[in-house]
């Protein structure tokens, strides 16, 4: 079945279950409509929980970063920042203010010419539900903000001082005790100072065509790949590490199954262990993570190749 009329079939399932029911039959709720408010472009403001911050105790950070323009009717588009243009999308309307687009359903709280309002619903199995909603976006119009607010974007996506003293405490905490580390909203950089050592850091690339528009692991999941050219031996290694707010190298655990195997294990991490504590430490200038210009202890995961050989 076409994905566009999955969609639409979902959100008419919603309108039915609505209208069932004992006693008396309600009136039917008309389909919202975004007709007042096409050709403008609206761009996000922010994005909050329902405590209000955009931040939580892991380290994720949720990134106001919607650029929207409603087309017409049944579709709205969104600007992809890689490819420098938008998108279409269709745009499935539902009843009670609910719409869908980009694979996200919506309801909409404030429409006007100057801001949108709008909670994303969570999904439950192949069900939404319409009254639970932890996230708030909120979008201000290219217009408002330049003629009304005379501001730009940037101003208004800062960090709220809520935000500010809730990391501030996380950053504590995690600086007492590294087992509390979290994700660093600017990863740990490794800086190769040996010409026989490269540092390659993962980077995911978002596609709003592909469905994948979610970098959050170039953060809250750091990989770096590390070849060592004359090394004492071929390896091929992947653990995890906890760097802390100094910039110190702590190893925590092999990222490989050994299926029972102890001794197997035991050596991994041996080699790990001896690999970090000297080509790692003595090759690399490492610069610890940061979030909102407080460095913290963060976890890191090391894909590290040895070859004898030279480049």
């Amino acid at each position: 079945m076409n994905k566009h009329l999955q969609i639409i079939l979902l959100i008419s399932g919603f309108i039915v279950l609505a209208l069932a029911g004992c006693g008396p039959r309600k009136p039917a709720k008309s389909k919202i409509s975004f007709k007042s408010v096409e050709g403008i472009t609206f761009l996000e403001v922010s994005r909050k929980q329902n405590n209000g911050l955009t931040y939580n105790e892991y380290g994720f950070h949720l990134i106001p970063d919607w650029k929207l323009r409603f087309v017409s009717a049944d579709s709205a588009a969104l600007y992809s920042p890689q490819k420098g243009k938008f998108f279409n999308f269709p745009l499935a309307l539902g009843t009670d203010s609910v719409f869908n687009i980009a694979h996200a359903f919506l309801k909409m709280k404030v429409l006007s010419k100057d801001s949108l309002v709008f909670q994303l619903l969570e999904a439950e199995g192949d069900s939404i539900n319409l009254n639970k909603s932890r996230v708030t976006m909120r979008l201000f119009s290219e217009d408002y903000i330049k003629n009304k607010l005379h501001t730009d974007i940037s101003v208004l996506q800062r960090a709220t001082r809520q935000d500010t003293l809730y990391v501030r405490g996380l950053v504590a905490k995690a600086n007492t005790d590294i087992k509390k580390a979290f994700a660093a909203s600017q990863p740990v950089q490794l800086i190769s100072t040996n010409p026989n050592v490269a540092v390659e850091k993962r980077k995911a690339t978002p596609s709003l065509l592909d469905n994948k528009y979610s970098t959050d692991d170039d953060y809250l999941s750091p990989v770096y790949d590390i070849v060592i050219h004359k090394a004492y031996q071929d390896f091929d290694y992947l653990f995890e590490a906890t760097i802390d707010a100094a910039g110190t190298w702590h190893y925590n655990k092999p990222l490989i199954g050994f299926l029972d195997d102890k001794v197997a294990e035991a050596a991994a991490i041996r080699a790990t262990t001896g690999i970090m504590n000297t080509y790692l430490k003595l090759f690399l200038t490492t610069v610890s993570g940061q979030t909102l210009g407080m460095k913290h202890a963060s976890i890191i995961s090391v894909r590290v190749k040895g070859f004898v050989a030279a480049k």
